[in-house]
């Protein structure tokens, strides 16, 4: 079986811009000849940080989500802006969103290096996650912290029960995937 992975597109009859979306409405033909209707919006890629201070995850206090019509815990993150990388980003996002010193990051890990699609006909950008592992001297205001959870266990299974974001679960559930034993136990195999 062979699979036609383009479907040609027979006119765009909306093409909207602004800062923070693009949308297009576009009529494409299928395999079989038909012209569907396709609406879609790009939007710039989205970094999630985990970022990791005594060996706690630390989130931000809730944000309302209008869209889901509420107050939600989420990692910090945002997208990457024009000119920028993942990387170059997640400092930015940090210190925006905890008030956390980009000198105080002792390393910042990519989890993923190619970023996920997360893409639907109606959603197009790429995710990046990364851990930001902080100095253990850094200062961070009580006020900008929501929640900290341990890195064990059950920690992780009590922060995968507050988090409904799918962005956030996949990328922590992806750090977590990636941990060793001891690591995550936070012992040395030593």
């Amino acid at each position: 079986m062979t699979i036609d992975d383009t479907w040609p597109m027979r006119d765009r009859f909306l093409d909207l811009h602004c800062r923070w979306f693009r949308l297009m409405g576009e009529h494409l033909q299928d395999p079989q000849g038909q012209t569907l209707e396709y609406w879609r919006v790009e939007k710039a890629d989205t970094v999630i940080i985990l970022p990791i201070y005594q060996q706690q995850l630390l989130l931000p206090p809730p944000t309302y989500r209008p869209g889901v019509g509420q107050a939600t815990w989420d990692f910090p993150g945002g997208r990457v802006a024009e000119g920028h990388t993942p990387a170059t980003m997640a400092p930015t996002i940090l210190q925006r969103e905890l008030g956390i010193q980009p000198d105080t990051i002792r390393q910042l890990t990519p989890i993923n290096t190619t970023g996920w699609a997360v893409n639907s006909s109606f959603s197009n950008q790429y995710l990046y996650g990364f851990v930001a592992d902080l100095q253990p001297t850094a200062e961070i205001s009580p006020d900008a912290i929501g929640k900290t959870v341990a890195t064990t266990p059950a920690g992780i299974a009590a922060m995968l029960s507050l988090l409904t974001c799918l962005q956030c679960r996949a990328v922590i559930l992806q750090w977590w995937w990636t941990l060793t034993p001891h690591e995550l136990r936070g012992t040395s195999s030593n």
